[in-house]
């Protein structure tokens, strides 16, 4: 079942997928989304006529030979109660479907939507996806147990949610959004369709479907001008990014992305870098353009940061973030 996420995505094709986590919680700001942001993102989708999609019927959509349409898709992590009681009757009241990543070993503890809520909430069309079982820091175990874990993981949340919901999800989000190339490899050898991420940007034509980006919609970022920005961001075609991996080899690492002469980065672009200021250089080679992304200063005390580029084209807004993991950070 690996062939799909092999194939070509149609390159005019774009899915923007915001990532949200509890929903009218106002005890968790930092993970939170108000109801009246999420309901307000929730009409713009509507007025602007997007087409919104769960996540597998995304990926589906991006490889098929359907029309193009505007597509957003509303994943939400973990399974907390506050989807089911908050999330889940706004997405009913506009018609529309979402995919839920949950974690299998905390169902029906406290705060976490139970078995029953989770029947009840596939049947009312949305998408139940696996984020692993323990959703444990898997880079902090040691390399000779990281992937045996990982992997005996997967398959047990698989083999829950089948014996409970009646079928294996064929989507995955990485816990934390953090991922080296190994676990990406056994995402894609147990046979997944795609597989979310949480680096910020739009899935298009040069996107790995097995680490697809997403935007973040808690509080910080959950007013209607940013959602409204985000939802209008385009996905810029990168020919080549290296390192192809999110692991930071040091607290200065060097990003090189190869872009085409009729890319949007080939043009302006702004960077930006969490925890230092960035600096972007670039040189011309045939027709192509070579971006190298460095910071200024060393980025010490970050578990987690992005480098982002920006640039306009044509009135429309490209987006590109790359994650980089330091797991020595805890």
């Amino acid at each position: 079942g690996c062939a799909k996420s092999e194939s070509i995505i149609d390159s005019d094709k774009e899915v923007v997928c915001f990532v949200y986590h509890r929903f009218g919680d106002d005890r968790y700001p930092s993970t939170n989304t108000d109801l009246k942001d999420f309901e307000a993102h929730l009409q713009y989708l509507k007025d602007q006529n997007y087409q919104v999609l769960t996540f597998e019927d995304a990926i589906d959509y991006l490889q098929s030979n359907e029309d193009l349409k505007k597509t957003a898709v509303i994943t939400v992590d973990d399974g907390y109660e506050s989807f089911y009681d908050n999330g889940l009757p706004l997405l009913k009241k506009y018609g529309f479907p979402a995919t839920l990543f949950i974690n299998t070993e905390t169902v029906g503890g406290a705060s976490y939507m139970d078995w029953k809520q989770l029947k009840s909430a596939s049947e009312a069309g949305i998408e139940i996806g696996n984020h692993t079982h323990s959703h444990a820091y898997f880079l902090n175990q040691p390399e000779a147990k990281r992937y045996s874990n990982f992997k005996e993981e997967l398959q047990l949340t698989q083999n829950l949610i089948k014996e409970h919901l009646g079928e294996e999800p064929t989507t995955f989000a990485y816990p934390y959004g953090e991922l080296d190339n190994e676990m990406l490899s056994i995402v894609k050898e147990l046979g997944f369709k795609g597989a979310a991420a949480q680096n910020s940007g739009v899935i298009g034509s040069s996107t790995n479907l097995l680490r697809c980006p997403r935007f973040p919609m808690s509080e910080n970022y959950a007013a209607l001008d940013k959602f409204k920005s985000k939802a209008n961001m385009h996905h810029p075609a990168i020919n080549e990014e290296d390192p192809g991996t999110f692991m930071a080899n040091g607290n200065q690492p060097k990003l090189t992305l190869k872009v085409g002469a009729d890319s949007p980065f080939a043009g302006a672009a702004n960077v930006f870098i969490q925890g230092a200021e960035g600096s972007i250089s670039k040189t011309e080679s045939g027709d192509e353009f070579i971006l190298t992304i460095t910071p200024k200063s060393a980025i010490s005390n970050r578990r987690r940061f992005l480098y982002t580029l920006t640039a306009q084209k044509d009135g429309q807004w490209y987006w590109y973030s790359h994650l980089w993991i330091n797991p020595d950070v805890n």
